[in-house]
């Protein structure tokens, strides 16, 4: 049979067989052996062990198109990063790591902001300008309102959909709110393994609809620049594709150099200080690794 690996806890691997049935599998052995690992969102063929407990042998991993180290998850479409507009107020230089860190690794990012009905249109506003040129598209919703979902919904639709963000911006609430049995399966799969009821500790993939599925992650609070050069957070940064071409060096990092189009960008309002400062400061630690 063939199925989607929705998670991985305590040497289990539970498939979904794309209608409505979950089997608890093993590994082979075979996958340690060639030092592989299933992932959570792997697709996989498995052979069923025992059809009345519903278990299993994972026996194949299909190829991944595409693959994050953190959380360790595969073949993710797109990811949904959940910021909150107020309570928490967003940490924009964490919201910019991950930005970052998604844009070199080509996956799409819809970058949702919940709690809109509590703040006003023009704190709104004020936080769609930062983000207008940023490469990613904008939502705002509002869980306790049930506001802005639809539209969600319809961007979820026919694919696997990372949800990331920091703790307390709501994450399990849209959940709970896009998929209302995910609390009861969660329940279910920790009584399975003997694991109490918590907050979210593991990766997990909830399905939706027919070729829709959602990953909770657990939250993160921090996020370290990758190990790379700082001429790729330069170019992963698309407000400067604008203006790029027209400063006087070519390899220009628009930080130091003199007469630098990206820097007038700034200064004029063209592009946002926030995300301009938050760019310096991610090249400044770049460069500062590479020394040490």
């Amino acid at each position: 049979m063939e199925g989607t690996i929705i998670r991985g806890v305590g040497g289990f691997y539970y498939v979904h067989d794309g209608i409505s049935s979950i089997y608890a599998c093993k590994a082979r052995g075979i996958f340690r052996n060639r030092q592989e690992k299933p992932l959570v969102g792997d697709r996989v063929f498995f052979e069923v062990t025992d059809p009345v407990d519903r278990e299993g042998n994972v026996t194949e991993i299909l190829p991944r198109h595409s693959e994050l180290v953190r959380p360790a998850v595969a073949n993710v479409d797109q990811v949904i990063l959940l910021f909150a507009l107020r309570r928490p107020a967003p940490n924009m230089n964490l919201l910019d790591r991950f930005l970052l860190m998604m844009r070199r690794q080509n996956i799409p990012v819809i970058l949702v902001w919940n709690k809109a009905d509590l703040v006003m249109e023009e704190d709104w506003e004020a936080v769609e300008k930062v983000y207008r040129d940023a490469g990613c598209q904008l939502l705002r919703i509002s869980v306790a309102e049930d506001s802005g979902i639809e539209e969600l919904r319809s961007v979820l639709r026919g694919k696997t959909t990372v949800l990331a963000g920091p703790s307390g911006v709501g994450k399990s609430s849209l959940t709970n709110l896009l998929h209302p049995q995910a609390a009861m399966e969660t329940g279910a799969l920790s009584r399975k393994i003997q694991r109490g009821k918590q907050t979210t500790r593991h990766s997990e993939l909830f399905f939706l609809e027919e070729n829709t599925f959602l990953m909770d992650t657990p939250g993160f609070t921090s996020l370290d620049v990758f190990a790379g050069e700082p001429e790729e957070v330069r170019d992963g940064t698309p407000e400067f594709d604008l203006y790029r071409n027209e400063c006087r060096f070519l390899d220009c990092m628009h930080i130091g150099e003199t007469d630098c189009a990206v820097k007038r960008a700034v200064t004029g309002g063209l592009i946002s200080p926030v995300r301009y400062e938050n760019y310096c400061q991610m090249v400044e630690e770049v460069r500062r690794r590479k020394k040490y």
